[in-house]
């Protein structure tokens, strides 16, 4: 005889209490989604720094020091634009905010070496003068790399860096200048050597104190000591350009996350040449293309939890990745762009789908490795990773197969790191200077308060825009007045 399953009543049904839903885990480690987000979510809270007015002011004070030294360099020989128009970047080179090769830099902590840190592109050279797009030679060089010819500029401009090059003779007679970086590089360290012995024998009340100075490659890292604070300054060289290179105009042909949300005009609005070569280039000729001007414009359209995703992410790999250095930030910063293309905006916009997004990160980057292939975001047939041996990409890709496997276990590790940079920040703070620091343009008197002004303006700048574009319009002859541009507007 066969019987029927007991079926539940509708009124028993309705009146039972169901299961409350299961937590929502991920696959591969089994940690809980929700524990992923409160763990990404402390991680932001101790990596964001809030300034108060003294730290703005210390800002401010070694911002200017810095720009009042570029200005002197201008008067050594003349080689810098009198008019010239810097990159104020958030972050360190170290930080992966530039494309620069980290193998020739020297490793410095935050909390150990310094509080707070920042990139500087300095133009060496402007070419604003032509339409683009911009064709550069690029016959000896791999693909985002480029040699540069002083032949597009003037007589003036080649007989100012002649020095700085390195030089090839024609058969037909003719010689031909190459825009040296290495040389560039030397020379600029050899003037900010020149410029701050001169100001350190005339030492001004409430200047900051030069900590370091180092040349690491092509970069000149500056760590500044002012007040209770510690200013890291990474110095760039480059050769700075208007409009968009040839060799990635098909990039604009393509649909991408940041259509409509801002124009092509911001997007291409101009690039650099850096002074990093590649992995078979010639060092004292060879350039990198740097689209750092439109990756800052390109941030605004991120959501902030993928943000937080990549800035979790980036603390994780810089630990776990740092030997031998194969892997960069700035390639976790390509593979974000990528996902922003690849992934509906939608998708990307939910506030609590953060470690959704670091897991992912961590995935792409394994996907990468395994593969050996990290294509540049604006020159996609560039593939970044190229280079490196299969022993050398299986070693990271196994590393972080331990990250996947326990991404809590890192991201409360990468916790530890943050807060123990701020402990030893507070520690030096506490052991350093309690009272207001005058500029350097003062004479020790009180604060007055156009200074507590600028202080209130630099604040906004640098903590209140993440990521803007931030230009600075010095004239050498009077560096008491900059004049600051965010993205389109004046300051």
């Amino acid at each position: 005889m066969k019987m029927a399953a007991p079926v539940a009543s509708k009124a028993g049904a309705a009146g039972s209490t169901s299961k409350p839903p299961f937590p929502e885990l991920d696959f591969r480690s089994g940690a809980r989604v929700e524990e992923l987000n409160k763990l990404i979510q402390e991680f932001t809270k101790h990596d964001q720094r809030e300034y108060d007015d003294q730290r703005a002011l210390e800002i401010h004070t070694a911002k200017d020091f810095i720009f009042s030294m570029l200005g002197m360099v201008q008067k050594l020989d003349q080689k810098l634009p009198v008019a010239n128009e810097y990159l104020l970047l958030s972050g360190g080179v170290r930080e992966g905010v530039v494309d620069i090769d980290l193998d020739e830099l020297n490793v410095y902590a935050r909390g150990t070496d310094y509080d707070m840190d920042f990139t500087l592109l300095v133009p060496a050279l402007k070419l604003h003068d032509r339409n683009q797009p911009v064709t550069l030679d690029m016959r000896h060089s791999a693909l985002c790399h480029s040699w540069l010819s002083l032949r597009l500029f003037d007589e003036g401009t080649i007989s100012k860096w002649k020095d700085c090059c390195t030089i090839v003779d024609h058969i037909n007679g003719a010689t031909n200048y190459f825009f040296s970086p290495t040389k560039v590089a030397d020379w600029f360290y050899d003037s900010i050597s020149i410029v701050l012995s001169e100001i350190q024998k005339k030492p001004q009340r409430g200047m900051p104190k030069v900590e370091k100075v180092e040349k690491n490659g092509t970069i000149i890292s500056i760590i500044l000591g002012v007040g209770s604070s510690r200013m890291l300054y990474d110095i760039v060289p480059v050769v700075s350009f208007k409009g968009w290179p040839a060799v990635a105009q098909s990039w604009l042909m393509e649909n991408h996350f940041w259509d409509g949300k801002i124009t092509e005009e911001e997007v291409i609005s101009g690039f650099y040449l850096v002074p990093a070569c590649s992995y078979k280039g010639k060092k004292d000729n060879e350039w990198r293309l740097s689209f750092a001007r439109s990756e800052v414009q390109l941030k605004k359209c991120i959501s902030s939890s993928l943000m937080q995703a990549y800035q979790a992410c980036k603390a994780i790999i810089i630990k776990l990745l740092s030997r031998p250095k194969a892997i960069s930030p700035y390639h976790l910063r390509s593979m974000m762009l990528w996902a922003c293309d690849r992934l509906p905006a939608s998708y990307l916009a939910q506030e609590d789908y953060a470690a959704h997004f670091l897991l992912g990160l961590i995935d792409d980057l394994q996907h990468c490795l395994v593969n050996k292939m990290c294509p540049n975001y604006f020159i996609p047939q560039c593939n970044m990773l190229e280079h490196l041996s299969e022993e050398t990409v299986m070693l990271h890709a196994r590393k972080l197969s331990s990250v996947r496997s326990d991404p809590a276990e890192h991201l409360r590790t990468a916790i530890e790191h943050v807060k123990a940079a701020n402990r030893l920040t507070l520690e030096l703070q506490r052991r350093g200077s309690t009272t207001s620091i005058p500029s350097p343009q003062s004479d020790g008197g009180d604060i007055n308060q156009p200074d507590d002004r600028l202080a209130k303006k630099l604040q906004q700048l640098v903590t209140e825009n993440p990521g803007k574009s931030i230009s600075v319009f010095i004239n050498p002859d009077d560096v008491t007045r900059p004049h600051f541009r965010i993205d389109d507007k004046f300051f």
